[in-house]
């Protein structure tokens, strides 16, 4: 029996699709194989669970780990009695004949063909490969097998854009999962009314793409969870709603004609994007002022979603660094999605703020080696290595306090080349302060993080170069793109004094860098709405570390302005994302 047992539960998926849950033990009986009785039992948690199905019921017990396996025995036996002779009074009530007392069911555990005594503990009774027997029902007991804690599809799916499951596994690897889709078959007319049509295999992989003929039908997926050759239960979801028509070309489907094949050694792909917080696209002020042009149906995060997945996709990156990324976004979506494409991500959420910044890096390509998260204002005050720059903005008590309000994070990631211990790059990701009169508090802010990308750098990762990549706020006649790319900024500057008089704030301001260089260079706009559009979105890199080897074109202006402006049914944010390839000088 056991033997067979792993071919039969490859059948389990053909079971599912034709076969009622009343049906199931009986044909898993029928075929000769056992069903699956799990069990989770950890060291340290003072309780295990026991999982099965009995007639179509699902039993889930919690129990101690000290306690006698045969009290869970007779509770399990007791249980099946009482369903019993509910049954039996519910069709003598029927029948108007009397019934006779349920029996007890017989239960059993075994271990190697033999009985394991009711005196043993529950921690060490229900071992993998035990055989529990509920009457005439034997189940095979797979003590933490690979589990599914989490698995759910996206409520939206449109016609050529990815579907990405949320999945979460215990004890197994999502690498080595199964997946199965299937596609509702619509049932025609001829067909009796509540008669299900069926479903149509479609694919076996973890994401899969609706076509346009899936337009109006359900998914289902079926995924198995694994570690190695090692199944447990598998799961079936099927969609909440029908596969819709995705909006046609979108502005990012030629940009993908650059990005079919990833980077090779020694380039590296990059994206920075600001992807527009939900937080702030489903605001009255953005729906009538900020973006009126955009459809309402095209500032939902559902429909944003499938975009946003589409495109970062579609570039192959190695390195992605995100802005204005709401906290359930990157758990709910950016990570599932990007995790199936093989990026790994790590989140700094903004504080006061719901959103915050994202990287993801390649695992095949990267590891993370340490993390260097901040909050300017915090640092500012906080780390003696600012007390000289602190010193000067405080002689202007306004300006000092409006910076110190700002939530502004910097997050830093050190990653290490899995195929070449030792080179390392330090890869940071901001968002600077938005307001148009804000020079002088990007400059401070800008200031306070040059120190602690030196200081992480020379401490953590000495010679890894840096690569510098965010939403700053800044075009490229600004203080912030002068004190980058030609390491210093004057006193005179005029955005020292671009909240007025009474925040004028005369300093020069040192670069603990080399000037770095804009990797792809000054476009005309990162961002296009409708009263503003202008670049303030970059990739900085140090030149004597690496080189621009390509950068994808940005959408056509006619392709920006299809719909007027960003966001639009075709966009998914008022940003437009930057991707180049970089080559490592060593």
């Amino acid at each position: 029996m056991f033997n067979h047992l792993p071919a039969s539960l490859s059948l389990f998926p053909r079971l599912l699709l034709s076969s009622s849950p009343r049906t199931l033990t009986g044909a898993c009986r029928l075929l000769g194989r056992m069903e699956a009785a799990v069990v989770r039992c950890l060291p340290g948690e003072p309780k295990l669970t026991i999982s099965f199905c009995l007639n179509g019921s699902h039993k889930h017990m919690l129990r101690d780990q000290g306690e006698a396996v045969g009290k869970v025995l007779a509770r399990i036996s007791n249980s099946i009695a009482k369903s019993q002779g509910k049954a039996k009074k519910s069709k003598k009530n029927r029948e108007q004949q009397p019934g006779e007392a349920a029996e007890p069911a017989v239960v059993k555990l075994f271990y190697g063909g033999d009985e394991v005594p009711d005196t043993a503990l529950n921690s060490e009774a229900w071992r993998d490969g035990s055989v529990l027997q509920v009457g005439d029902v034997r189940y095979s007991v797979q003590r933490n097998a690979p589990t599914f804690t989490t698995a759910e599809l996206p409520v939206s799916l449109l016609a050529g854009f990815p579907v990405c499951p949320k999945l979460e596994v215990e004890f197994g690897n999502l690498q080595d999962c199964e997946f199965t889709w299937l596609k509702e078959n619509i049932r025609d007319s001829s067909s009796e009314a509540g008669q299900d049509g069926g479903w149509t295999q479609v694919g076996r992989e973890r994401v899969h793409v609706p076509s346009n003929q899936d337009i109006g039908c359900k998914f289902k997926l079926i995924c198995t969870p694994k570690d190695g050759t090692r199944s447990g239960p598998a799961k079936e979801l099927v969609s909440v709603g029908a596969v819709e028509a995705g909006p046609g070309v979108c502005t990012f489907d030629n940009r993908h004609a650059y990005t079919v094949r990833g980077a090779e050694w020694p380039s590296v792909r990059v994206v920075s994007y600001n992807i527009l917080a939900d937080v702030y696209a489903q605001t009255d002020l953005s729906k009538t002022v900020l973006y009126p042009y955009c459809a309402p149906y095209a500032l939902q995060l559902d429909y944003r979603q499938n975009l946003i997945k589409k495109e970062l996709a579609g570039y192959n990156a190695d390195i992605i660094c995100l802005q204005e990324v709401d906290r359930g976004v990157f758990l709910d979506s950016l990570v599932p999605a990007l995790d199936a494409f093989g990026l790994d991500g790590v989140f700094r959420i903004k504080e006061k703020q719901h959103e915050g910044l994202a990287t993801f890096y390649r695992r095949s390509k990267f590891r993370l080696l340490s993390r260097h998260d901040i909050m300017l204002s915090e640092a500012l005050t906080s780390d003696p290595v600012h007390s000289d720059l602190l010193e000067k903005l405080s002689a202007k008590s306004v300006l000092k306090d409006r910076i110190l309000q700002r939530s502004t994070s910097l997050q830093v990631s050190v990653l290490e080349d899995v195929s070449e211990a030792g080179r390392k790059v330090c890869v940071a990701n901001t968002h600077l302060y938005w307001h148009p009169k804000g020079g002088n508090v990007r400059l401070a802010q800008m200031g306070v993080t040059l120190q602690h990308l030196r200081r992480v750098i020379s401490e953590v990762a000495p010679e890894a170069p840096l690569l510098f990549c965010g939403d700053f706020n800044s075009t490229p006649n600004s203080g912030v793109f002068q004190l980058l790319s030609e390491a210093v900024v004057p006193q005179h500057h005029a955005d020292w004094s671009s909240s007025g008089p009474e925040e004028a704030c005369s300093m020069e301001l040192l670069s603990t860098f080399p000037p770095l260089l804009s990797a792809c260079g000054q476009p005309a706009y990162t961002n296009y709405v409708g009263g503003f559009h202008g670049c303030l979105d970059y990739i900085f890199i140090q030149p004597d570390s690496m080189q621009v080897e390509q950068v994808i074109p940005l959408p056509s202006h006619q392709e920006v302005t299809t719909y007027e402006a960003l966001p639009s049914v075709a966009h998914p944010s008022d940003h437009i994302a930057l991707v180049c390839d970089l080559r490592w000088n060593r």
